[in-house]
């Protein structure tokens, strides 16, 4: 069983607020209202890397296309290979073949 290295009540109760979202819209206004504007931009921005790096892009075009720097994409491309699979799965349920 995965235990998260992150997890307590606050990281518990995130958790499931996410898991209440019906949406794209709940989503929206959820981020919107937790989040500030660069906080989701940043992480739209990593998951955009991640779908990237799983089709075998260059850091090259992934700079070029998302305007990530090398350090985000060498940040996310440790993510998908020593990390705890979240992009994958993510991106696997959302039907991108990761």
């Amino acid at each position: 069983m995965f235990e998260p290295k992150i997890r307590n009540k606050q990281t518990d109760l995130l958790m499931k607020a996410m898991l209440t979202l019906q949406s794209e819209e709940d989503a929206y206004r959820f981020f919107e209202d937790l989040c500030t504007i660069p906080e989701i931009k940043s992480i739209s921005q990593r998951l955009e890397v991640a779908w990237l790096l799983c089709r075998k892009e260059t850091y090259q075009r992934i700079a070029e296309e998302t305007g990530a720097s090398s350090a985000t994409i060498s940040r996310v491309n440790r993510a998908l290979t020593y990390g705890a699979d979240g992009y994958r799965r993510v991106l696997e349920a959302m039907g991108e073949d990761a």
